[in-house]
């Protein structure tokens, strides 16, 4: 942990700008770390704005990262999420990204997903946001402004407030688990889809589910090994915005499920399971 109380303080602000740049909590540790080394070796004293110049050191890395995380997941297996953010108390991340908002976020560029969160997330000008980036200021109002057109429909419209949600992912749980296939069916909306993260590492659907049809009969051939393996239900809570669970499920594979609802029914069930993201978590069968 860094012991410069100026970088101290700024950390939680830069982790949240790296991992929300890469979607890894990795990632986002390693770029920070690297920072701190710059920031350690530079001239502190002639700063005259410290989080200024560690948000763009932060940015600058993050953009070189991209270009090779990229390059994995056009051959990773398997639907990609991002490293789940499991948070037991009240959210305080600071802004209003949810999961799916950070899946639309990997539809931009580089610099698109830069100028958007630099401005529109971190509350920076485009004057710093053009010196963070390297680019002009009108440029960056392009990028930011390309940025909302291609992630406006995954902003949260009808956002759900934490203790309800919570409820529907309980009710969720016990359904899905029980068996109860018709309890289950009235949680879902027609439209609903589910994805699994398992990375290659673990059995997962090789492909999202559409459609409540699909999502029901995968939920059937689960509730046969649900009962030879019953989930252990290690705690609710919010997962990147969304209510969700975190559980061990059979083979002893922690997983977490986030559920974004919409008019009180279930649209997208995003299950994350490919151990390398959720060692962060610790062992999650002794919280």
């Amino acid at each position: 942990m860094p012991s410069d109380p100026v970088f101290a303080g700024l950390r939680p602000r830069l982790l949240r700008l790296a991992y929300r740049m890469l979607g890894s909590v990795a990632d986002a540790e390693d770029v920070v770390q690297d920072a701190y080394l710059r920031w350690q070796a530079s001239d502190r004293a002639a700063v005259r704005q410290p989080a200024a110049m560690l948000r763009t050191i932060v940015t600058r890395l993050c953009l070189n990262e991209l270009k090779s995380a990229r390059r994995r997941r056009e051959t990773y297996v398997g639907p990609w999420l991002p490293e789940p953010i499991v948070e037991d108390g009240e959210s305080d991340s600071g802004d209003d990204i949810t999961l799916p908002l950070m899946i639309a976020l990997e539809r931009l560029s580089p610099l698109e997903r830069a100028a958007f969160l630099l401005h529109d997330i971190f509350g920076m000008s485009f004057d710093e946001v053009a010196r963070a980036v390297d680019r002009e200021p009108a440029a960056c109002r392009k990028l930011a402004s390309r940025a909302r057109d291609h992630i406006r429909s995954a902003r949260p419209r009808f956002a759900v407030a934490k203790e309800h949600g919570l409820e529907i992912a309980t009710a969720f749980f016990a359904a899905s688990r029980g068996g109860d296939v018709d309890r289950l069916r009235t949680l879902l909306a027609d439209d609903v889809t589910a994805s699994t993260d398992g990375g290659g590492r673990v059995p997962a659907s090789p492909r999202p589910l559409i459609g409540i049809a699909e999502v029901m009969a995968r939920h059937v051939e689960l509730a046969a090994e649900f009962r030879r393996q019953p989930s252990l239900l290690i705690r609710y809570a919010m997962i990147d915005g969304l209510p969700g669970f975190v559980s061990v499920e059979g083979g002893g594979i922690v997983q977490t499920t986030a559920l974004q609802i919409e008019a009180d029914r279930i649209v997208a069930i995003y299950i994350t399971r490919n151990p390398d993201k959720l060692r962060h978590l610790g062992d999650s069968r002794r919280q």
